[in-house]
């Protein structure tokens, strides 16, 4: 008995010890950082309010966002990161290294040890001088616990000068900064920067750091300056604020995010606004340990970006809807934008509105933007599919009339800066239908191309502009001009392939790889060939069969196209047999669901299944690629619940579930539950469907279904039955 009480009593004195989101039902407890930090998933790992402007985080030079393995030395802390993204590095503004015996202002390096990342909370010790660094944050301002060891100096290095490069050295490059101490207990200053991913114009970020601790002395080289502390406690704290307007706004960020010294309580009001968010989409606690966390950390990762600078953009009023950092819509519009749009539609509102406001001021929407900058657009005009889907969903506050004017600006004017905005060879487009093959990614941007006029057509049709939806509903087809029917591979007929500006069809041309101007490679037709990542080819993060299904919104006249029903399936059956599909990339999202077309429910639920097992964990290898802004988790979180969105249009996809309940607290508050009764690895099929206590036939469901509330009930059994053979219309 003794014994036993002696073990209640150190069980509770832990349990107090602990913060509160460590309780049981608390998914914020589940949330792991590190998921995602290997293979390429390159997530932030620093404390992030939802959406928050302010990203703090360690450095490793030559690694986007930054981080790098332990491994590797970091160069200090800066506060500015994007998640997720590949290319060229972004950010990496204003930062801090501190030290203890002598800093050399040229360069400081250092490795880590003891290294925490928590939702709210990062931590390592440095390696040689014994510096412990713990990272807590608002939306606007990072909160530094600096504790030095008792026989060392207390030091701390500012740099305007730093942001981060790639591998070469390359990227971005910084113009110009200063730093300067204000008081003994406020330094200032500012950096400005340009490049990175993008190629974006310059940027300027002020800051504003406020210490607890007097400076006593400094030392300035160039944009660098090194403090050293006066004597005192070993703990130093540190308010550091950010913003693109002014030095002054950068301390009122900090004081207004920070109004006291308190890091626990600033931590655990952050956990807390993470908890209210995550909360809105619970999953059965039953569920295992390891797929609470890789749901809560990939639901944690789709809020992450973009970021919301309302009253920090100075072209738009202060009270304007105003995000930065999209990264890009071609990755986000499919099902990340869709997340957000059901767990938090007040916050989708705004972002579809910096889209139009974006127009409003600076001509054209984006496809990826970040540094008050658009840049690098991927696909096509993807804001013309998010504006789109905003309102088949009832999506409320948003200017949809110019909306539409934004988007017929992208599909019938060329932007100087084609490569930034717009479309890339919309010109051609116009004039003959597709893009030839001689501009970057010719193949994937048609069908991009023929997507993005469907979404107009709707939008114009539901705004009354009838004439408008005829003409780009008849231009949504021009994917069939680079459809060519004869070309057949291992029984599967008619690939998209390119063509000359003559309309003659090509078996091969000279491609350019290497991005340099220069061909450096014959391209000769194999379905299974792909380029990920290249920039300059026909194929864009994908292969003939993978873009060759690039067609969401016909994918019934792709289904005729190819030989009916039987030659589809065939086809679909070809490309995941064969692993053609790249889960590392989005062209593979929707083509995931594709056997619903044929009324096969039950086909893409085998496959879901075996993808995600085959592609996501819970360790830092558990994301198949970069996350791309919460891209690939939200496609997780989707998925694990039993279903997908259908971007564009109001309808989800219905599957098997990965876990037996999942609830969504949607649009006011209401819930809307999906269970799946009796799942096990045995009872994997959906037999039988009820929604709100009535059969329901389809494989498919409504926004408006699910934001009312109710209860969609799965029966599962262990082969599939008759259920799911219709879809609704769209």
């Amino acid at each position: 008995m003794k014994r036993f009480l002696t073990f209640l009593l150190a069980t509770s004195v832990f349990c107090l010890a602990i913060p509160s989101c460590r309780q049981e039902n608390h998914p914020a407890r589940y949330v792991d950082p590190s998921i995602g930090t290997g293979r390429g998933g390159h997530v932030v790992v620093g404390p992030c309010a939802p959406f928050g402007m302010v990203k703090p985080s360690p450095d490793v030079q030559g690694r986007n966002p930054g981080w790098g393995d332990i491994s590797l030395p970091i160069c200090g802390f800066s506060q500015l990161h994007v998640s997720g993204t590949g290319g060229s590095p972004k950010y990496g503004n204003v930062l801090l290294m501190p030290f203890s015996h002598g800093m050399n202002l040229q360069e400081q390096f250092a490795m880590r040890t003891q290294e925490t990342m928590e939702l709210g909370y990062y931590a390592t010790t440095l390696e040689d001088s014994g510096i412990r660094v713990e990272i807590t944050s608002a939306e606007r301002a990072a909160l530094y616990r600096i504790t030095y060891p008792e026989d060392g100096g207390r030091g701390l290095s500012v740099d305007a000068y730093f942001v981060l490069k790639n591998r070469r050295g390359g990227g971005q490059t910084n113009l110009d900064g200063a730093v300067r101490l204000v008081s003994p207990q406020e330094i200032r200053g500012h950096t400005t920067s340009q490049g990175g991913w993008g190629g974006g114009g310059p940027y300027t970020v002020y800051f504003c750091i406020l210490t607890d601790t007097p400076v006593a002395h400094t030392k300035q080289l160039f944009r660098k300056m090194s403090l050293g502390f006066e004597p005192g406690k070993p703990e130093v704290l540190l308010k550091v604020g950010i913003s693109f307007i002014s030095e002054e706004q950068a301390k009122a960020n900090a004081e207004k995010d920070l109004p006291d010294w308190n890091f626990e309580g600033v931590r655990d009001r952050l956990v807390e606004r993470w908890e209210a968010l995550l909360r809105r989409v619970q999953i059965d606690p039953r569920a295992s340990l390891k797929q609470k966390r890789m749901f809560y950390t990939a639901l944690y990762h789709a809020m992450l970006m973009p970021s919301d600078r309302t009253g920090e953009w100075e072209k738009a009023q202060p009270e304007e809807p105003y995000y930065d950092d999209y990264f890009t819509l071609w990755d986000t519009y499919r099902c990340n934008l869709p997340l957000i749009t059901l767990v938090d539609e007040r916050r989708e509102a705004d972002i579809v509105q910096s889209l139009i406001n974006i127009y409003r001021y600076d001509g054209f929407m984006p496809d990826g933007r970040s540094g008050n900058c658009n840049g690098s657009t991927q696909g096509s005009s993807n804001a013309d599919i998010v504006i789109t889907d905003a309102y088949v969903k009832g999506v409320e506050g948003i200017d949809y009339e110019t909306g539409l004017e934004a988007m017929i600006k992208d599909a019938t004017v060329s932007s100087e800066r084609e490569r930034k905005e717009g479309r890339v060879g919309l010109q051609w487009y116009n004039a003959i239908g597709y893009i030839p093959w001689w501009i970057s990614h010719a193949g994937s941007r048609t069908v991009d191309h023929s997507f993005c006029d469907y979404a107009i057509s709707v939008l114009a049709d539901r705004l009354g502009h009838k004439d408008l939806a005829a003409k780009y509903r008849e231009q949504s087809h021009n994917w069939r001009n680079l459809f060519r029917k004869d070309v057949e591979d291992n029984g599967v007929r008619g690939f998209i392939l390119p063509r000359d500006e003559k309309g003659n069809w090509l078996d091969s041309f000279d491609a350019d790889l290497n991005g340099d101007g220069r061909p450096d490679t014959t391209f000769v037709f194999r379905p299974d060939q792909s380029f990920h990542g290249h920039w300059n080819n026909f194929y864009y993060e994908a292969n003939a069969y993978e873009t060759s299904l690039c067609v969401p919104h016909d994918i019934n006249l792709l289904i005729e196209e190819c030989g009916g029903v039987n030659a589809f399936k065939q086809r679909l059956d070809q490309l995941f047999g064969n692993g053609y599909c790249d889960m590392g990339n989005e062209p593979s999202f929707l083509t995931s669901c594709l056997y619903h077309w044929i009324g096969r429910p039950d086909l893409t639920s085998d496959l879901i299944s075996k993808l995600l097992q085959d592609n996501f964990d819970d360790t830092p290898r558990g994301i198949p690629g970069n996350d791309d802004s919460g891209a690939m988790s939200s496609w997780l979180v989707f998925h694990m619940s039993g279903l997908y969105p259908f971007a564009g249009t109001d309808l989800y996809l219905i599957h098997s579930p990965q876990v037996r309940r999942t609830v969504y607290t949607v649009k006011d508050g209401k819930r809307f539950t999906i269970e799946a009764k009796g799942l096990s690895p045995e009872r994997k099929y959906i037999r039988s469907a009820r929604l709100n206590g009535k059969d329901y036939p389809y494989s498919t469901i409504r926004h408006e279904d699910i934001v009312r509330g109710g209860r969609l009930v799965l029966e599962m059994a262990e082969q599939p039955g008759e259920w799911g053979k219709e879809m609704q219309d769209y």
